[in-house]
């Protein structure tokens, strides 16, 4: 395998060459949102310049050229993701809007009282909410998967909560706040032995690990191009044809429609029927241009870089005394929650900034989870294909200066 290509890569990403004072910015905040490649900043502005226009309804040039370059992000998206046909490719705003059109939509059809829905205690708050909502609708019941101390599932306790009863398991592959890599094949594996459908948020393994829809064998997939080195509000949802011909619609509007009359509206046909109004194109444009980036890096070149930088990180911050690291399941991303004796999580992140390092502070929208430890928010420091071991030292520079100053 050829060298990992780290001082190309950082050359392609703008953001990174700032100073914070007198500081290099060093970014370890891409599990919040990843920094953008330089030809998804060129792709969205030539879209803005040379075609912008509304898509599927013009027969002039600029926007037979917009949907064009649209449709053709959805071709790159299910082909990264290896789903059977196009049409099971939605765009939607992101993760949460993909989880809550499943909850709405799906909800709507096949969930009713006394139905069950399983999700994990380490589920981001877009992954209960929505689900919490449709209890509130429909009086389905939320079964609730409890959490390791080392921050795993429990497997044996997801297993005997399955039964006749559960519809839906909808759960994290990998989780924000913790780092923790679920084992999502045998999650699916058995909610489909028990006859239940799976959702996967994939908001955080998508931008690090292969994902094959068909491999995995999951009904549902979303994720955010955000995280994936695009832009904000645009995600996408994956589902199976089948399920997606047999929900109704979650928003009405244009481009959804095939007639409409004061009396009755045909549905258009997939995927146009969940995609509402105009569309966030230039997002979606970008998000096209993005996968094509990491698809030119390669997932799996990726993938065993970051694990380096995590191992490097971890052993690092393990050896300061003081420091508590929260989620050591075995199989983890490069994602690392601590706490650093009794110094507050904004502290830490304030003075971390101030020698230019950017970190997370704060519940990570996780907030079970930091019941769960006892805490009520952790510091968070997430690798992304651009960080260095430079940024490794960087952090743990910026951790001793936190104890010299706080502790």
């Amino acid at each position: 395998m050829s060298a990992y290509p780290i001082d190309r890569i950082r050359s392609e990403f703008p953001a990174l060459h700032q100073t914070v004072g007198d500081h290099p910015l060093t970014y370890l905040d891409s599990a919040a949102t990843a920094l953008k490649p330089q030809i998804v900043i060129d792709t969205i502005n030539q879209h803005y310049r040379e075609e912008s226009a509304n898509i599927h309804r013009g027969l002039h040039y600029l926007s037979e050229k917009a949907t064009k370059a649209y449709e053709a992000a959805r071709d790159t998206v299910q082909t990264f993701i290896n789903a059977e046909d196009r049409a099971e490719i939605i765009f939607t705003s992101g993760t949460t809007a993909s989880i809550n059109l499943v909850a709405g939509a799906y909800g709507a059809a096949f969930i009713k009282a006394g139905d069950e829905i399983i999700i994990s205690n380490m589920e981001h708050h877009s992954n209960i909410v929505p689900w919490q909502m449709l209890h509130d609708r429909v009086g389905c019941e939320l079964r609730v998967v409890p959490i390791t101390d080392s921050g795993e599932i429990d497997l044996d306790a997801f297993e005997a909560l399955l039964n006749p009863r559960t519809r839906l398991v909808s759960m994290v592959h990998v989780s924000n706040s913790l780092g923790t890599v679920n084992p999502i094949e045998r999650v699916i594996r058995l909610a489909h032995d028990a006859g239940a459908r799976v959702l996967v948020d994939a908001a955080q393994a998508i931008t690090s690990r292969p994902l094959d829809v068909r491999s995995l064998d999951c009904d549902f997939l979303a994720f955010s191009g955000h995280k994936l080195f695009g832009p904000t509000g645009v995600g996408v949802l994956y589902g199976r044809r089948e399920l997606l011909e047999a929900m109704p619609p979650f928003l009405g509007g244009g481009d959804m429609i095939l007639s409409v009359t004061m009396e009755k509206t045909t549905y258009n046909h997939l995927p146009y029927k969940f995609e509402a109004g105009t569309a966030h194109i230039a997002g979606v444009i970008g998000l096209g241009a993005a996968v094509e980036y990491v698809n030119e890096i390669g997932i799996d070149q990726i993938s065993q870089y970051e694990e380096t930088l995590r191992e490097v990180a971890t052993a690092a911050l393990t050896d300061l005394p003081g420091v508590q690291l929260y989620g050591t399941a075995p199989e983890k991303a490069a994602i690392l929650s601590f706490l650093v004796d009794d110094v507050h999580p904004h502290d830490i992140g304030s003075v971390l900034d101030s020698v230019g390092v950017a970190i997370r502070a704060g519940h990570h929208c996780t907030q079970p989870v930091m019941q769960r430890f006892g805490i009520a928010a952790t510091a968070r420091a997430s690798f992304s294909m651009y960080n260095t071991r430079d940024d490794v030292d960087r952090l743990i520079d910026g951790v001793l200066r936190v104890k010299e100053l706080l502790t």
